[in-house]
């Protein structure tokens, strides 16, 4: 399985690209922005995108979900409780400062239980609101990897300081989700370098105690 992880946009979100070599599928999570430098990547691998998936609607993560959609007409996922912060997307521009982007219909509810699969992987849908109310993460058994969004971090877990965020509840989506996986299980955060669960278990200090 190719994976290939790639910091986009001002805020440097870990787009993650997956290819199935023998079908040359790919699956692409959080194309916030630089869809060009996405697109090469799947053109220089020889992968054509079967599904768009977006782990939260935050600009960084979603910004370039609508370039990506008309580029290769994937369909796009994303959990419907994250709809309305997705409808106010030029407010989170103007947070930055940024000219909002152009948005894109969502094609599937990315819910608890849905599964994308890619080769003989599955992509799993785990809801892990707190970050925003529609978070989700994807477990990907086969590849002993998960893509925890702004969720979970090395030595941190997502701000819940913005619209829809909620302390406790990110704790306990961490707690019921993310910490009921093998300690070996490698997590790609949104934004900066891999850990893996057993080491945020024992070390991540907001998880300390649960």
């Amino acid at each position: 399985m190719i994976h290939e992880i790639l910091p986009v946009g001002m805020l440097q979100c870990n787009c993650s690209i997956f290819g199935d070599e023998a079908s040359g599928e790919a699956v692409v999570i959080d194309p916030g922005d630089e869809i060009g430098r996405i697109t090469a990547i799947l053109e220089q691998n020889h992968l054509r995108v079967k599904a768009i998936i977006i782990t939260h609607a935050h600009i960084d993560h979603i910004g370039g979900a609508q370039k990506l959609k008309a580029a290769t007409g994937a369909p796009v996922y994303m959990n419907a409780n994250d709809q309305e912060l997705y409808d106010h997307i030029d407010t989170q521009a103007n947070w930055l400062g940024v000219a909002a982007p152009e948005k894109t219909g969502v094609d599937v509810n990315a819910r608890e239980g849905e599964v994308v699969k890619l080769g003989p992987a599955d992509f799993r849908v785990l809801e892990t609101p707190g970050h925003t109310q529609g978070s989700i993460s994807l477990w990907i058994p086969a590849e002993n990897k998960l893509v925890a969004g702004d969720t979970l971090f090395l030595d941190s877990i997502g701000r819940t300081d913005l619209p829809g965020g909620n302390s406790r509840q990110i704790l306990r989506s961490i707690h019921d989700k993310l910490l009921r996986l093998d300690d070996t299980v490698v997590v790609i955060p949104g934004h900066g370098a891999n850990t893996t669960i057993g080491r945020e278990r024992r070390r991540n200090p907001f998880l300390q105690g649960m």
